[in-house]
């Protein structure tokens, strides 16, 4: 009788340890990709070796973008408060998001200025670097469109770009779209509010900022950026 109560026990202790384990284990595998995506929607500084001249970052005002804003006023963004400073453990050494981190999104060659503004609602939609597809950027996402006509050496298509706006303040967003709104032959890159909102208060609506072209991620969201083909 005291055997077969030591093998229920032992078999209720087993059973406990196993769902503590995989309870534990399933918050450990959705843990990089949360971490992961506030990396990549938060803005960041640049390296302290890296300079651009402060008088490249200048307000522009509204009223010289007539094409862009006609009589629209954007609206004020929302943010929700930023959490602290995420602890590290063993799930980023498990899961290699350190490395993801630091190897994944480095801007790379010469900047240029460009203006940013920022877009939503329906013109989100069908965004004409695919041909065919059914994903849309959203408010939250992080991509672009830049100027249709006449800006001859712009990067293409899926190609990731660093926005900085003075150097405590840079995003990198993808190009998935064209702005047949912007000015022909304009550098001109429209932003995706959420993007928008970390480089500045959408209220100031157009800025000039500091353009580079980045490498890939080595770590895929597609809610941020899209497919990837």
């Amino acid at each position: 009788m005291m055997l077969s109560l030591s093998l229920t026990s032992a078999s209720t202790l087993f059973l406990a340890l196993f769902l503590a384990h995989t309870t534990s284990a399933t918050s450990i595998q959705h843990h990089p990709d949360t971490e992961l995506r506030e990396y990549y929607t938060r803005s960041h500084a640049l390296a302290n070796d890296y300079h651009f001249d402060p008088r490249e970052w200048e307000a522009v005002n509204v009223t010289d973008l007539s094409y862009k804003y006609d009589q629209a006023t954007p609206v004020k963004r929302e943010h929700k408060p930023k959490s602290g400073k995420s602890n590290k453990n063993s799930a980023g050494t498990l899961f290699g998001l350190t490395d993801a981190l630091k190897a994944g999104l480095k801007a790379i060659g010469g900047a240029e200025k460009v203006e940013i503004t920022w877009y939503t609602g329906h013109d989100l939609l069908n965004p004409s670097c695919w041909s065919n597809t059914d994903w849309a950027p959203t408010d939250d996402s992080f991509a672009c469109a830049l100027t249709l006509d006449g800006w001859l050496s712009q990067p293409k298509c899926f190609k990731f770009l660093e926005l900085c706006n003075g150097p405590s303040k840079c995003v990198f967003v993808r190009k998935v779209d064209s702005c047949a709104g912007c000015a022909p032959g304009s550098k001109h890159v429209d932003l995706t509010k959420g993007a928008f909102s970390q480089l500045a208060d959408p209220n100031e609506g157009v800025l000039n900022v500091m353009m580079r072209q980045s490498t890939d991620p080595h770590v895929w969201l597609e809610e941020l950026w899209g497919p990837k083909h």
